[in-house]
């Protein structure tokens, strides 16, 4: 039985960010339609801080069903979190239908025209594209940007794809220098005007869209800033195993519970990882009595139109990118490795079938 090995310098520029929002569009409305099939990530610590997080579930439009697994070495500095060293996750694909390991796939999925900028990045920013799709104004044409790094940058990206009509980007980051080169270099890859700014309320005046990447711990703006109309993503998940194990006081957060108390549509990629994970951002103001978690719609309940998205130019609309799950992990993976075969590359390996294997060696 063949099985194609793919390791991480082989799938470096195989999928472009369009390709990457259709199929976790397609990943998360699966598992809306048929929830056994997506599952959150289950995560685990030890006592030194590596924390392995695992991704089971499929998308069946795509025949895939596995999981994925990530390594890291996890730090806090302050309000900060960083990675002291980051393995290269796997993934393991199987076919949906028959249950054959189809693929092991060592790496990083990225952005074809970007390249490596941040782990997860590409997932992250077409789970974040789901999100505009639905729930950006059409006629959007600012935005404002809180983070200058990888995942900064896919983020734009996914929201130019989904909002080509964005002209102008205003981008935060504590560190001028930082926000001064992000400029810089992506307004002409991008091919549009981003300004530096030098204060979180910069950013939020007057914009359609307002993306959230950093690695913060704590909230990024007040939620009063926010204006009719705008729509925020926040990416930080948080998750409990890190307040549970020590390595921080509190919940992670990005988001206060201002922008809760004020936007007229939540939308979370699982609602079951606010509760597994108690994500501040989310988890915080249900416990406080500010939301029921059943005002919060899923990601893949906007393309089957049980949650309608933006209705008016109006609304404040927040999607809180909560976790990656399969949905997204496994999209990206299988796109990766259809790409790869049409190319022709990887390595098969033939295995013997479990069935023949068991009869070979039965006592």
């Amino acid at each position: 039985m063949g099985v194609l090995l793919l390791k991480p310098e082989e799938i470096q520029d195989l999928v472009s960010m369009k390709e990457a929002i259709d199929a976790v569009e397609l990943g998360y409305k699966g598992g809306s339609e048929f929830p056994v099939i997506n599952a959150p990530r289950r995560r685990v610590h030890s006592p030194e801080g590596v924390r392995i997080s695992n991704f089971p579930g499929g998308i069946q439009g795509m025949g895939v069903i596995g999981s994925a697994t990530r390594a890291e070495l996890v730090e806090q500095h302050g309000t900060n979190q960083s990675y002291a060293y980051r393995e290269h996750p796997v993934h393991a694909l199987h076919d949906s239908r028959t249950g054959h390991l189809i693929c092991i796939l060592i790496g990083e999925p990225v952005e074809k025209t970007l390249g490596y900028t941040s782990v997860v990045a590409l997932r992250t920013a077409a789970t974040s594209g789901v999100g505009f799709r639905y729930l950006v104004r059409k006629d959007a044409e600012t935005a404002g940007l809180f983070g200058a790094g990888g995942q900064a940058c896919n983020q734009l990206l996914a929201l130019l794809v989904e909002r080509p009509g964005i002209k102008h980007v205003k981008v935060y980051s504590r560190t001028p220098a930082n926000r001064e080169a992000f400029a810089e270099k992506y307004a002409d890859l991008f091919g549009v005007e981003i300004t530096p700014v030098t204060a979180p309320e910069e950013a939020i005046r007057g914009v359609d869209a307002l993306l959230c990447a950093t690695n913060t711990n704590v909230e990024l703006f007040d939620g009063d800033l926010l204006e009719p109309g705008q729509h925020v993503t926040g990416i930080i998940g948080g998750n409990a195993q890190l307040v549970e194990g020590g390595f921080l006081k509190k919940a992670r957060r990005e988001i206060d519970d201002r922008t809760v108390e004020r936007a007229d549509l939540i939308v979370c990629n699982l609602r079951e990882n606010i509760i597994s994970e108690k994500q501040g951002d989310l988890y915080m103001p249900i416990e406080a009595g500010l939301i029921k978690i059943e005002d919060i719609f899923e990601l893949g309940e906007l393309p089957l139109g049980i949650c309608k998205g933006r209705t008016s130019i109006d609304q404040i609309t927040y999607h809180k990118n909560n976790a990656g799950t399969a949905a997204s992990e496994l999209a990206v993976a299988m796109l990766a490795y259809e790409n790869a075969k049409k190319l022709g590359r990887g390595t098969e390996i033939d295995l013997i079938d479990p069935d023949q294997l068991a009869k070979t060696y039965a006592k």
